[in-house]
């Protein structure tokens, strides 16, 4: 079954354990999940208000509209 789930950053969340930092997905990008893999690149090109549909590999753009169009 398809969903849609909407994300909103472009940054991974920070946590710091007892030695060094983990940084946990927040862009919804990675294949790594939880973990982040650097995918937020994308995210960052993405103007806020519209509505970004990524392919099953989470690396194209296969649709893009107004976020109220959703």
């Amino acid at each position: 079954m398809a969903r849609m789930i909407r994300f909103d950053a472009d940054q991974p969340i920070r946590v710091d354990p007892q030695d060094k930092p983990v940084f946990v997905c927040a862009c919804g990008l990675t294949k790594k999940g939880p973990f982040c893999d650097g995918s937020h690149s994308a995210a960052k090109k993405e103007q806020p208000g519209r509505l970004y549909v990524y392919d099953s590999d989470r690396q194209n753009v296969v649709d893009e509209r107004a976020d109220d169009e959703a």
